[in-house]
């Protein structure tokens, strides 16, 4: 090889990074670029953006396969109570429709018996019963979900705090549970109740004031386990707080206590929403299940005739179906647990 060729050759080899960038702050960045086949190193603010958003991922992959397990492992009855309750919903979400007359005016004989104009019969006012039915699965979903949603959510939070802080808290958490168990609940939710004056708002307060520690008892007790496990003892370490924890490690792990324990929390709700109603301390606007039962009762002469068959059956029979398929599908999802 000549020496003209020699010098071509070099003069067409790879710069050094040095020679290509330049020396001073501008060259060291680009020498980075250089290092990482052209692309900059991503700042502290990237990797906190990147790490949030695969922890934030990891939490809805473990909540969706908890779905996904715990809806495909029924048992026959479970399965039968998810179509009932789901069946339940919707004649309550499409009771204008559904019904075949309102549930506040009479539309026919008092008294009659189930027929073809009257599916399952009148009161003593007239009042269809089939649309009574249909809108009073409105009340009585509204405050066993309502009552769920704060009382499980609520007494959830609640022990997740109480156990995970420890210290004082826990100990306050603890000695309200303790006063809220021993109290008769039924009498208190009566006078307070009668106190507070009959509305669905009311009975849903009251009755969520009294479910809250079940849950609060059941997920204070689980934490004081996971908290002790290593990942959380590193993410202790790493600066992680309180919150963040239970948003991020303890929330997914706790979540089917939780979700089991607002399934049952539903149920007893709406036996307690029809025990008060049935005492006449329900809301005197709405017509629910609890109060159909409550003017078939105090009817006299109810038991002598054959009004029971449809006026106390068919009333008693819907709240025993919903109340019956929330306990299946609340013993399935405790067993998969």
């Amino acid at each position: 090889m000549n020496h003209k060729s020699s010098e071509a050759l070099k003069s067409t080899a790879l710069p050094t990074p040095l020679s290509m960038h330049g020396e001073g702050e501008e060259g060291n960045v680009m020498s980075d670029a250089f290092l990482n086949n052209g692309h900059v190193r991503p700042s502290d603010t990237t990797k906190n953006e990147s790490l949030k958003n695969s922890e934030n991922k990891d939490f809805n992959i473990k909540i969706k396969q908890y779905f996904y397990r715990f809806t495909h492992r029924f048992s026959f009855f479970g399965g039968l109570g998810g179509i009932i309750v789901l069946l339940m919903i919707l004649m309550a979400l499409l009771a204008p429709w559904i019904a075949p007359y309102p549930s506040d005016q009479s539309s026919g004989p008092a008294l009659a018996p189930p027929g073809k104009v009257h599916l399952l019969g009148t009161d003593e006012l007239g009042y269809d019963l089939f649309s009574q039915i249909c809108f009073g699965a409105r009340v009585s979903l509204i405050v066993g979900m309502g009552t769920a949603l704060l009382a499980g959510l609520g007494g959830g939070m609640v022990g997740m705090i109480a156990g995970y802080r420890g210290g004082w808290a826990d100990k306050l958490v603890m000695r309200l549970i303790d006063i809220m168990i021993i109290l008769p609940d039924l009498p208190v939710m009566i006078v307070l109740a009668a106190f507070l004056g009959p509305s669905t708002g009311t009975i849903i307060a009251v009755l969520a004031l009294f479910s809250w520690v079940f849950t609060a008892r059941i997920v204070r007790s689980q934490v004081l386990t996971l908290k002790e496990r290593l990942y959380i003892k590193s993410a202790e370490l790493h600066g992680a707080g309180t919150f963040y924890l239970i948003r991020v490690h303890f929330l997914p792990e706790i979540f089917p206590l939780i979700a089991v324990s607002m399934i049952r929390l539903s149920g007893r709700a709406i036996v307690a929403e029809a025990a008060l109603s049935f005492l006449g301390l329900g809301d005197p606007s709405s017509r629910s299940w609890g109060r159909i039962i409550h003017h078939a009762t105090n009817f006299n002469g109810i038991y002598y005739t054959d009004y029971w068959t449809w006026w106390l059956l068919y009333p008693w029979l819907a709240l025993t179906l919903l109340v019956s398929s929330l306990a299946f599908i609340g013993r399935d999802l405790e067993a998969e647990k």
